[in-house]
């Protein structure tokens, strides 16, 4: 199922702003997942690099550092 807004685009809006968070979120772990799996396998086949292992665990974390980042803003529920 794709992510759709529905309604118009406000970016004054916080579900909008949340939602904007949560695809660019959505998209730094597609871009993680794409460029490291692909230099693990040149690694594999090919050459070996000594420091992909730091490379993708400074990654990682920055991935972490954001997810926790869109977790904190997330607007508060209305009641």
């Amino acid at each position: 199922m794709p992510i759709r807004w529905y309604g118009p685009a406000n970016p004054e809006d916080p579900t909008y702003r949340h939602f904007e968070r949560i695809v660019n979120l959505t998209l730094h772990a597609a871009l993680f997942s794409a460029i490291n799996s692909g230099l693990w396998v040149v690694q594999e086949l090919r050459h070996p690099w000594s420091r992909l292992n730091w490379f993708t665990l400074t990654w990682l974390a920055v991935l972490m550092v954001h997810a926790g980042f869109v977790l904190a803003l997330r607007p508060a529920r209305e009641a």
